[in-house]
């Protein structure tokens, strides 16, 4: 049987970097804060990001660069606190390190260093951390919470979902965060894997046999588009690009890749007056991996040298080059998605607070929530912003 209840002020569930941040913000205010996690240690996920040097935040954070069924929702937590505040604890606590590029912040050191600092500030505020505690049920009744996790039930007035979404499942990752926001009344925006490789299959496996070939793109899905790596693999499109585009792409729906972003229009006809004994596949060597160049040579099928070809064909393929298009059969899944989309919906929660709407003491944050960043510490970046504002509502 369980013990008797003990009492808290706010209860977070899930040791992620939301939820750390949460609870040492509250523990700091002098709010009684119990957090409680299944997994054996606590930012589990903290610790494998950035190559193990944790990309923390990104200096170019901008409500425009998240995904939400309502683009507005972020901007309160976003601008109440920013890379500048958490870049501030990072030196606080005399953790060195750089800036790569594209805004992106990492550890000079170790992604552990993020979580010794987060454990530390939980520390700091007196909060009662319970690790490897299954949670077996929840209630609501009398104005507070009570959560069951092994002989032990807690209550308090204040209830934080900090779970996260399904997003790498071999970390204890799962959806438990939706089914909970469901039970309490929040409606929930369908989850699917986000930044996450795109699979090819029909003409397209083609493209298989160039696995490990890397280069830089514009990858192109509706009206959106980023400029980084794409990575071709043996189950089909990866690297930042691709990541990148795959948060907006829809099944069915067709990415298109610029594999030459940096020549000008007419640079085949160029080439053709300048050296007309080169052949389109050597022409294109001069700008790309050779195994990728001579493979798209080949599908172009221009054979002979370029001084043979009309230039209204030597154009053709350059408009093939700068929208070469793929249509994904799907994502390789959770497994190897970095974030979920979708999740907890916006419309029933506080964007100032995070708080429910129509259920007083209950709060999600983090990538429990409908709010989705780029890749590049944009979402540790929402998971610390959603964190702090929790941390001083409850």
């Amino acid at each position: 049987m369980p013990q008797s209840d003990t009492h808290y002020d706010v209860i977070v569930l899930g040791a992620g970097g939301a939820g750390l941040l949460c609870a040492a913000t509250a523990g700091q205010r002098g709010r009684r804060v119990l957090l409680i996690d299944h997994a054996p240690e606590a930012g589990r996920k903290i610790v494998i990001s950035g190559g193990g040097r944790c990309n923390f935040t990104n200096i170019h954070t901008a409500p425009d660069r998240y995904i939400s069924a309502n683009p507005h929702f972020a901007k309160s937590a976003l601008g109440r606190y920013t890379p500048s505040d958490f870049l501030a604890l990072i030196e606080r606590h005399r953790i060195a390190w750089h800036e790569k590029t594209l805004g992106q912040l990492f550890c000079d050191g170790s992604a552990r260093q993020v979580v010794a600092m987060l454990l530390d500030e939980c520390a700091a505020g007196g909060v009662d951390i319970r690790l490897d505690h299954p949670i077996t049920a929840i209630d609501h009744a009398d104005a507070l919470y009570r959560v069951t996790h092994g002989a032990r039930t807690a209550a308090a007035p204040a209830l934080v979902i900090a779970t996260g979404g399904p997003s790498i499942p071999k970390m204890g990752a799962t959806g438990f965060a939706y089914d909970l926001a469901r039970r309490f009344g929040l409606k929930v925006v369908e989850p699917r894997p986000a930044l996450v490789p795109l699979t090819l299959g029909g003409e397209d496996v083609l493209f298989r046999s160039l696995s490990g070939v890397s280069t830089e793109v514009i990858a192109h899905s509706g009206k959106t588009a980023f400029r980084e790596a794409a990575l071709l693999t043996h189950r089909g499109l990866s690297g930042p690009a691709i990541l990148q585009i795959s948060s907006y792409w829809r099944h069915g729906e067709v990415i298109a890749l610029d594999f030459l972003p940096d020549r000008p229009d007419g640079w085949l006809i160029d080439a053709k007056r300048h050296k007309p004994r080169a052949t389109l596949a050597q022409s294109l060597r001069a700008h790309l991996p050779d195994r990728l160049a001579d493979a798209l040579g080949e599908r172009l099928a221009l054979s002979g040298d370029l001084a043979n070809l009309p230039d209204r064909k030597l154009a053709e393929a350059e408009r093939r080059l700068a929208r070469w298009s793929f249509t994904p059969n799907g994502t390789e899944g959770y497994a190897k998605a970095e974030v979920t989309s979708g999740g907890i919906a916006t419309d029933g929660l506080s964007s100032r607070t995070m708080e429910a709407r129509k259920m007083p003491g209950l709060y999600a944050i983090g990538e429990a929530v409908d709010v989705t960043g780029w890749l590049g510490g944009y979402n540790f970046q929402w998971a610390w912003a959603s964190g702090w504002a929790a941390g001083q509502a409850v």
